[in-house]
């Protein structure tokens, strides 16, 4: 069931990013746009009460349970990632805008681009583990939680190998690009201030 669900949040998480950008740049509605988009943290939270309630109805704790809470961890933290850059291409596709920057290709703009992304991976861990912790608490057997303690342990890990990433990008950045300083120019603050809406 708890699987479903989190198919379901996705599905809809992307159900609402279109719909609230077509509101946006196809019926040009920016108010039913911004509900829309402001709605999309309320899948998160619809995720996570069910899970709860699974598990305080006496749901046994499962890969499934432990899923879910990284799944809310990382929504809540790359959520407005994805919605910027969501934003930008149907900016670009739809409403004639610029075209959305891509990421750098060395230098350290790479660099500075890759900690980043590992500072968004780091608060997603920090979100899912400690969400997990909470059921962890919650249910007070040890021997019944071992399957979210396993996921708090696979998000460690996963936080490591990315940091791993970040420091191969830092150590080994290669030349500064053309085309990785115009990514971080007008075009990137135009999608950085777009992305400020949600």
């Amino acid at each position: 069931m708890i699987v479903a669900l989190i198919v379901a949040a996705e599905i809809a998480f992307w159900v609402v990013l279109a719909a609230g950008l077509g509101a946006r740049y196809l019926l040009r509605m920016p108010r039913l746009s911004t509900a829309l988009l402001l709605g999309v943290p309320l899948i998160d939270v619809l995720l996570l009460t069910a899970t709860v309630l699974d598990l305080r109805n006496g749901g046994e704790p499962s890969h499934a349970h432990g899923l879910a809470a990284l799944y809310l961890g990382f929504t809540v933290a790359y959520g407005h990632t994805v919605i910027a850059w969501a934003d930008g291409h149907a900016a670009h596709r739809l409403g004639r805008g610029p075209k959305p920057p891509k990421a750098p290709k060395g230098g350290w703009a790479r660099a500075r681009h890759e900690w980043r992304l590992w500072s968004l991976t780091l608060l997603a861990v920090a979100i899912g583990c400690a969400v997990l912790q909470g059921m962890i608490w919650g249910i007070g057997d040890a021997d019944r939680t071992e399957p979210l303690v396993n996921w708090q342990l696979s998000a460690l890990r996963v936080l490591g190998i990315h940091l791993i990433i970040a420091l191969c990008y830092t150590i080994w950045r290669g030349e500064e690009r053309p085309d990785a300083e115009q990514s971080t120019g007008e075009p990137a603050r135009m999608a950085e201030r777009s992305g400020q809406n949600y």
